[in-house]
């Protein structure tokens, strides 16, 4: 007998009214993501070297209504750019849906992506998501050391491996049933 997902109640449901944060914590995100972003890109010295090359251009991401101007400083790092700021790039998120877009990331898979504008700069971006990598692990090693690092990072790797099974085996049911 075929087990169901519990989950699958999630891709009817109409989507969530609009609700906005308060303007304060969205740029409060914004200031960590930026951060983080610097964090990771830090890290990487020809990823720095590229993006230090597109000096003064200006990145909008969008997601529905969340934006997220991104400039590119002469030091090859990240900064918000000012709200006035002319994109030369903007990469919208064409999925409405988060639990879509939550599948698709734990496929391992890009998510949609409508481009308008520079197409260098475009391909500069599209280097930087599929080359550079977040090393958690490292990170973590510095703050609680090397061997608890290691065991940590093993078992989200496992927990990451366990939801990819997971949403190929929800999308694997949700095709069978939509084919006649």
């Amino acid at each position: 007998m075929a087990t169901q997902s519990p989950f699958l109640f999630l891709q009817n449901l109409p989507p969530l009214p609009n609700l906005q944060p308060p303007v304060w914590v969205l740029d409060e995100v914004q200031r960590r993501m930026v951060l983080l972003l610097n964090h990771i890109l830090s890290q990487e010295s020809e990823a720095r070297r590229r993006l230090a090359q597109q000096k003064g251009r200006v990145v909008l991401m969008q997601w529905r209504t969340l934006t997220l101007k991104l400039i590119a400083t002469p030091a090859g790092l990240l900064d918000q750019a000012e709200a006035q700021a002319k994109p030369d790039l903007l990469l919208a998120l064409t999925e409405d849906s988060a639990f879509a877009l939550a599948q698709t990331a734990l496929a391992g898979d890009k998510p949609a992506v409508r481009i308008e504008g520079d197409v260098q700069l475009a391909a500069e971006v599209n280097w930087l998501v599929d080359h550079v990598r977040w090393d958690l692990e490292e990170d973590l090693s510095r703050l609680i050391g090397d061997v608890p690092a290691h065991s940590v990072a093993q078992a989200v790797r496992q927990v990451v491996l366990v939801l990819r099974q997971f949403v190929a085996k929800v999308a694997d049911i949700a095709q069978s049933k939509a084919q006649p």
